[in-house]
C-alpha cells in the first residue's frame, strides 16, 4: 500500500475510539471513522484543540459541532494543486487526501506519455482527480450525476489555475452518458472510475456493487 504522505496542508494528528483527529491547514476537524477500533489516544491534549466535531446522530446522518468559528470554506494545497475545502452535512469535506499518492501516479503516467491524453473522469465528485490530470497537460471529460460537486470541480480547476486548460464538465448519469459516448465512437486513453457505495441514480448503485 503506498502512503500519501507528501501533504504538507493536511495531516492525521491523532486517532481512536472510531475518529479521526485531521489538521486542514490551520482547521482542526474531528470525523467519525469506523474503521478505528482502539480506544486508546496517541495525543490526548491535541484533541482538545479541535475547531470542530462531527457527531453522528442516532436517527442518522448527523451534524457539525463547532467549537470555535471557522471559515464557511477554505483552500488546501498538494504541491501544485489547490483545492477548496468545506464541512459538509455528511462528515466530508469535499477532498480525500489518500487520494493523494493516484494523483501522483496519473501524472507520472502522463507526463512520461510524451503524447496528447485524453482521460475520462467518471463519478468525478469534486475533482481531485481532474485537477491532477489537467495540470499533468491531459484533456479530461469530468462526469458526475451531481450539479453541486461539479460546481464545486470547476471552483478546484480555477484554484489551480487550471481554467484554461481542455475540460467538459457533464453533469448526467454515468451509465447514460457512457453508452452515449459508445455510439458516438468517442474513446479516451484513460478512465478513472471510483464509483460511492450509496449516491444518486442507477449507475451509482450498480457500479458500486
Amino acid at each position: 500500500m503506498n502512503i500519501a504522505n507528501n501533504w504538507k496542508d493536511y495531516e492525521i494528528l491523532d486517532m481512536a475510539n472510531g475518529e479521526k483527529l485531521e489538521r486542514w491547514k490551520d482547521i482542526i476537524l474531528i470525523r467519525p471513522d469506523p474503521q478505528i477500533i482502539w480506544k486508546e489516544k496517541s495525543f490526548p491534549e491535541k484533541w482538545k484543540k479541535a475547531n470542530a466535531v462531527y457527531k453522528r446522530s442516532n436517527k442518522g446522518g448527523g451534524g457539525w459541532d463547532y467549537k470555535t468559528r471557522i471559515p464557511e470554506s477554505w483552500q488546501i494545497k498538494y504541491n501544485d494543486l489547490t483545492f477548496n475545502i468545506k464541512p459538509m452535512g455528511f462528515k466530508h469535506t469535499g477532498l480525500f487526501p489518500e487520494q493523494a499518492v493516484n494523483w501522483d501516479w496519473m501524472i507520472n503516467k502522463i507526463k512520461n506519455a510524451k503524447r496528447e491524453i485524453k482521460v475520462l473522469n467518471l463519478f468525478a465528485y469534486t475533482g481531485g482527480a481532474t485537477v491532477a490530470c489537467l495540470s499533468a497537460g491531459a484533456s479530461v471529460c469530468h462526469v458526475d450525476s451531481s450539479k453541486g460537486m461539479v460546481a464545486w470541480a470547476k471552483e478546484n480547476v480555477i484554484a489551480s489555475n487550471l481554467q484554461n486548460r481542455p475540460v467538459r464538465y457533464i453533469v448526467d448519469d454515468v451509465v447514460k452518458f457512457v453508452n452515449r459516448e459508445i455510439r458516438r465512437g468517442n474513446k479516451y486513453d484513460a478512465i478513472i472510475m471510483d464509483p460511492p457505495s450509496y449516491g444518486r441514480g442507477a449507475s451509482r448503485r450498480s457500479m458500486a456493487i
